[in-house]
């Protein structure tokens, strides 16, 4: 069992206390290093969704009016906490989630920049004033919370996305019910403490544990869920997109990617070749940003294969709690399957791996391919393991046309000495972030993130997420 001060059985979090499920059942959370039995989580019904959605709409009417100063004290005081608690953060994220410690400590440090980065939002909501044509009138205009939002988070960033989703809808006067994957219900239960540690009042954060292939409609469909912010599959992510449409609700969506980054014969190699390495392997490439497609200028190609073949085979494998380790457990046996097929079948069709294909337990050794071609799975859909292509390109206007074929659109990169080149290529890709001469993962707690395509609509971030869970009302006073 895990060292950590959790609970053995997950509740679920109702106005501020643990709540069994309703159908009084609970599922296995497993340690995906072994797959022995990490906690049980509470096998929650659309009642128990229904329950905290109430609760989160009742908290609504009174946080809808708390205080800016208030909001950011809340938020500031739970980044304190957050890096007071970092070790117990570490155990569960290492032990529930498979992460490596390296991976566990940017997480913990990132979701702290973003809760200050919230905390800022709560004096950042503002309107203006507008002429009018009606004489002695005073119009302006204002934005207001929406009320409940609806958050459903994945399993590879748990804590990013637990955070990221709930504090910024907080930080505005929202209040929220947070549907974490069923592969990390104790990072949740962290979560929820932190929050209340921190001052939050009662019901302004909620937490349902469960599968969202059975609950996950029942909250997004709620009648007093008025926003969603989804971050997982492109599948799910449009099915969620259909059901907002249907009934009016705003909705933030961060889907798949099959990010590409291409590598010019002008380009610093040893640094392409190395970061690289880091733009698809960390996590063990359950990463949305992962750049599972690297196109190479043929005159640099067999060099750059050559030191990023090098620089993989270096990748430490060994326990995740050494700082070295980067490649940790996939996180459940159907993600392994997915990844052992999309190996497998593109060495049937012809394809080579250069390095990797192993497997130690649940872990899949990085594994770099070339020889890729259309017809072979891996070429199109995302792997979401440690798996990548490399192809040769002739031109960068080459590179640009296969990295836009591609129904996604999350993050991209090149690598390039000519800025012309770079900026036009950053322009003309169809992809929501573009990084010039710096890996596909990418991010910071402020800016617009997201992608295009099948890879997302809306932007997380302070600026997207005022838009888009907040709404305007226009306000007239006649002198």
């Amino acid at each position: 069992m895990s060292k950590v001060l959790s609970p053995v059985k997950v509740d679920a979090w109702i106005s501020g206390e643990y709540k069994a499920p309703s159908s009084n059942r609970y599922f296995d959370d497993l340690n995906p290093l072994d797959d022995t039995v990490y906690a049980q989580a509470g096998w929650c019904t659309e009642k128990d969704v229904d329950q905290a959605v109430q609760s989160a709409h009742s908290a609504f009417q009174s946080y809808r009016n708390s205080l800016p100063k208030e909001r950011e004290g809340w938020l500031c005081k739970a980044a304190e906490l957050l890096e007071q608690r970092a070790g117990e953060f570490v155990e569960v994220l290492v032990d529930e989630g498979g992460s490596t410690l390296l991976k566990a400590r940017f997480e913990i440090g990132f979701a702290q920049s973003i809760l200050r980065a919230a905390a800022g939002m709560a004096r950042n909501i503002s309107g203006k004033t507008m002429p009018s044509d009606v004489p002695g009138r005073f119009s302006m205009s204002i934005r207001q919370p929406l009320g409940v939002v609806a958050c459903i988070t994945p399993f590879n960033i748990p804590l990013i996305k637990g955070i990221r989703l709930t504090a910024n809808a907080m930080a505005i006067g929202n209040t929220t019910v947070l549907l974490p994957s069923e592969e990390a219900p104790v990072v949740a239960t962290l979560i929820a403490r932190l929050y209340q540690d921190a001052g939050f009042p009662k019901g302004s954060f909620n937490f349902v544990t469960g599968f969202g292939h059975e609950i996950g409609d029942s909250l997004t469909g709620h009648s007093l869920v008025r926003a969603v912010s989804f971050t997982g599959s492109s599948r799910v992510g449009q099915h969620i997109r259909k059901l907002c449409a249907e009934h009016g609700k705003n909705v933030i969506l961060e889907l798949g990617g099959k990010s590409p980054l291409v590598v010019l014969k002008d380009a610093n190699i040893e640094k392409a070749a190395a970061d690289a390495v880091f733009s698809i392997f960390i996590n063990q490439g359950q990463v949305c940003m992962g750049a599972s497609r690297i196109y190479v200028e043929r005159p640099v190609f067999d060099d750059f294969l050559k030191r990023y073949v090098e620089n993989t085979r270096k990748v430490g494998m060994g326990d995740l709690r050494d700082p070295t380790t980067m490649i940790g457990p996939l996180i459940n046996q159907r993600q392994r399957d997915r990844v052992r097929s999309h190996i497998e079948n593109a060495v049937a069709r012809g394809a080579r791996i250069e390095t990797g294909g192993n497997w130690y337990g649940n872990r899949c050794e990085p594994t770099i391919l070339t020889g890729v071609t259309p017809a072979m799975t891996v070429c199109r859909e995302e792997t979401f393991g440690p798996v990548t292509s490399v192809y040769p390109i002739d031109s960068v206007d080459e590179a640009l046309a296969l990295a836009n074929d591609s129904v996604y659109g999350l993050s991209a990169a090149i690598y390039t000495s000519n800025i012309t080149t770079a900026l036009k290529f950053a322009q003309d890709i169809k992809s929501g972030m573009v990084h010039i001469n710096a890996p596909t993962p990418q991010d910071e707690p402020h800016v617009p993130f997201g992608g295009v395509g099948e890879s997302g609509v809306g932007r997380e971030g302070p600026d997207g997420d005022i838009e888009a869970l907040t709404e305007w009302k226009w306000i007239t006073v006649q002198l």
